[in-house]
């Protein structure tokens, strides 16, 4: 994609200046440049910032690698799992409301990562107690950014990509629609 981006900077120049360029685009580059923000967050000094700001050398203890109880994946009563992603506030808000733990003083706190394991064990009860269906169909999941994880069965019947035709048969085979989309020249369908 850095490359196609690359590309397309390319062409600009050249419409603009009438001379090309030399693209160096690797997979590493765009890899690490993706990372930007995990790489200042490693670089924060955790005073005045939050510790939770601070990204440690650990998987799972980090505010965005499912350290977090509020951004997380979790298993619900039919063995299906919703992912969780209520950062800022009032998503959070929302998420308590959904999980109706507004009221439990543990969770005043949530950036508190010594608290996030005990946090964790406590939403994952909470999920367990309904179907993803279930959760995913609440009014508040939305506003709590409460999604379901798809299977790779079920992602192209799912509402939103049905009604985005995200995902295209061809040849007997379902695969991913082209994109982007362009209004103007709308890419050729696959048959």
């Amino acid at each position: 994609m850095l490359l196609a981006f690359g590309m397309v900077a390319g062409l600009l120049k050249a419409q603009r200046t009438g001379r090309g360029d030399v693209i160096d685009c690797a997979m590493t580059d765009g890899s690490s440049l993706l990372m930007s923000m995990i790489w200042g967050f490693r670089q924060t000094l955790p005073a005045p910032l939050p510790p939770s700001l601070a990204w440690r050398d650990e998987r799972g203890v980090n505010l965005l690698d499912t350290g977090a109880p509020f951004y997380e994946v979790y298993e619900t009563a039919d063995g299906k799992y919703v992912a969780v992603g209520a950062i800022e506030p009032a998503f959070y808000i929302a998420l308590m409301r959904l999980t109706g733990l507004g009221a439990d003083p543990d969770f005043a706190m949530p950036f508190d990562p010594a608290q996030w394991p005990r946090l964790k064990d406590k939403l994952a009860a909470v999920f367990r107690t309904r179907t993803r269906d279930d959760w995913c169909s609440d009014p508040d999941a939305q506003a709590a950014c409460v999604a379901p994880v798809l299977s790779m069965t079920e992602a192209p019947d799912h509402p939103h990509n049905r009604a985005r035709e995200a995902f295209v048969t061809a040849q007997g085979v379902v695969q991913p629609a082209p994109a982007p989309r362009f209004r103007d020249s709308p890419a050729k369908r696959p048959k």
